[in-house]
């Protein structure tokens, strides 16, 4: 077949070239599935020698190795070859680096690296949707996928693995290229070759990911798709050891439920009609941030006293916590790449924050914080100093100098560097011809979106408008917070970016279904920014198509 098909494309009138590149690469594709499947036991106990790894290593083992049938019980990705195994660390003390990756019986040419959440810990599988792409998985799409724990097992907050420099090492960015490495290893022994395009796509951490294999290993990636990213992952740890010190090393300083969910409901009465529609939907954000001293004022209590019991409003000392949260860190010295902020929330625009990643709900401190009673921003930060910074579990985290932190300070720059993704050099990246797609919640209460709108406009700064939307798309949603709030999108990222670095079709407005429970459904225009969906002024406001992308 293959001679067959290089024979008809020596004669340019008889078939068209592409049409015979099309064929070819489908032939292509099959004889590498129907290789894979038959050959995928054959893998169990082989090994990758640690000098095709970018990065240090003593090489990967594969342990396991089968092929998951189409009507496997549970199994919605078709048939496909599982592989898991495990990186080993450069010490003994260090743990290894577990893994797993799969190969489709129907391959589509192309890969795909699946980033984690939180502290990571936990093997993504690669077998899982989309965030935010709830129909499909990519690994049904015909995708190879592969993730990795990041070499540490067990994600809690208290972050136990920093003890050990290898293994922040690689949380930071280790994990990523040797994981890509091995894969990229096996894709070529199941199928033969390796594939036409390679992608990342993560949230959260797995966003931060996503921004710092662009910066650190631009020429491994095709394409990225990086949403709510905590690229300044030193900068929202201390930002949430000062919103723990305003909020219980200050009396009266902490915001209770009450007081938190009347901040969220004053914003939305003020600003949810500012985009056209009331809808629940905080979509003007700039609009809404014009009004935020009389909304300010409206939340003080008489005085500036401490509420009773029955009253929700808020004290002068409250008040000072979420403007605190609303202003962000600015520090008196810098971290890795000459950051010395941590830009703030949009608390008075839209952020609830008595969920389960808000404020906490408890005036009493625990020791150590949680995320429940204290708040997921103050715990993380608390677990940061602890386990990253002094590495003394005793510490605590309120008696930290941030404007002052004596012999910690290289420590904060040196962990800035290793774990964070703040680099603004990208021209690596924009020379390979790679693709960011990037997707942030106005209303994020973890991971400040203004940080993200930041580091947009740096690019700007650095390269201009032109170069940038080369390379770069960012949107930003309103409503959205940490993975809920009150509108969610369902929408194909990972569509939109393979369109754009396969067939040169860069995405504008695309469309977000919403999966919040109680609107599930409606749709919203999903916008460039700076630009928001502004209900036009007919028909329903659960349709996209009667929404349009405006400036503020």
């Amino acid at each position: 077949m293959f001679r067959f098909l290089r024979l008809l494309s020596s004669y340019p009138f008889r078939l068209p070239a592409f049409f015979v590149a099309m064929m070819l690469a489908a032939w292509s594709n099959a004889h590498a599935a129907a290789y894979v499947t038959k050959h995928c036991d054959d893998l169990e106990g082989k090994t990758v020698p640690a000098s095709i790894i970018g990065l240090p290593t003593r090489g990967a083992t594969i342990v396991s190795a089968w092929v998951v049938k189409a009507a496997a019980p549970g199994n919605r990705n078709g048939e496909y070859c599982r592989i898991t195994g495990f990186i080993r660390a450069l010490q003994d003390t260090t743990p290894d680096i577990r893994f797993e990756v799969n190969l489709p019986s129907r391959w589509n040419g192309r890969a795909l690296q699946m980033g984690g959440g939180g502290y990571n810990g936990t093997i993504v599988s690669g077998t899982d949707p989309m965030p935010f792409a709830p129909d499909s998985t990519p690994l049904a799409r015909g995708y190879a996928t592969f993730g990795s724990d990041s070499g540490h097992v067990g994600n809690s907050g208290r972050a136990d693995f920093a003890v050990n420099d290898e293994a922040i090492v690689n949380f930071g960015f280790g994990h990523l290229k040797k994981t890509r490495d091995v894969a990229l290893a096996l894709i070529q022994m199941g199928y033969g070759r390796t594939p036409d395009k390679t992608y990342f796509a993560g949230g959260s951490t797995g966003g931060r990911e996503g921004f710092t294999v662009i910066e650190r290993f631009p020429n491994d990636y095709d394409g990225v798709i990086a949403n709510a990213p905590a690229i300044n992952f030193s900068g929202v740890r201390l930002m949430g050891v000062q919103i723990g010190q305003a909020s219980y090393a200050k009396p009266g300083g902490f915001v209770g439920l009450a007081q938190q969910r009347r901040v969220f409901e004053t914003v939305v009465h003020e600003c949810d009609r500012l985009d056209g529609a009331a809808d629940g939907i905080v979509g003007n954000v700039e609009a809404c941030r014009t009004l935020e001293p009389q909304i300010v004022a409206s939340l003080r209590c008489a005085n500036g006293q401490r509420p009773s019991l029955r009253d929700s409003c808020l004290s002068d000392a409250q008040i000072d916590t979420l403007e605190m949260l609303r202003d962000g860190l600015t520090l008196p010295y810098a971290l890795a790449y000459g950051v010395d902020a941590y830009p703030g929330y949009n608390v008075f625009q839209g952020v609830d924050l008595s969920g389960a990643l808000g404020l906490g709900d408890s005036p009493t401190l625990l020791n150590p914080p949680t995320f429940a009673a204290n708040g997921y921003l103050f715990a993380q930060g608390d677990a940061y100093i602890r386990h990253f910074v002094t590495r003394d579990l005793n510490f605590s985290s309120l008696a930290f100098d941030l404007d002052n932190p004596g012999r910690f300070r290289q420590r904060l720059r040196t962990l800035a560097y290793t774990v964070g993704a703040m680099n603004p050099d990208f021209s690596a990246f924009i020379e390979h011809g790679g693709k960011l797609i990037a997707m942030h919640g106005l209303a994020d209460e973890v991971i400040s979106p203004n940080q993200t709108i930041a580091f947009y406009r740096g690019l700007i700064d650095r390269y201009g408008n032109e170069t940038v939307d080369s390379f770069m798309r960012l949107y930003m949603v309103p409503g959205f917070q940490h993975g809920n709030g009150v509108f969610i999108p369902a929408w194909d990222e990972l569509g939109a970016l393979d369109e754009w670095v396969s067939n040169g079709v860069a995405p504008e407005t695309l469309i977000g279904s919403d999966i919040a429970p109680a609107t599930n459904g409606r749709t919203r225009p999903i916008c460039r920014y700076p630009n928001y969906p502004r209900y036009m002024g007919r028909g329903s406001v659960n349709l996209a198509a009667n929404f349009r992308c405006v400036e503020p």
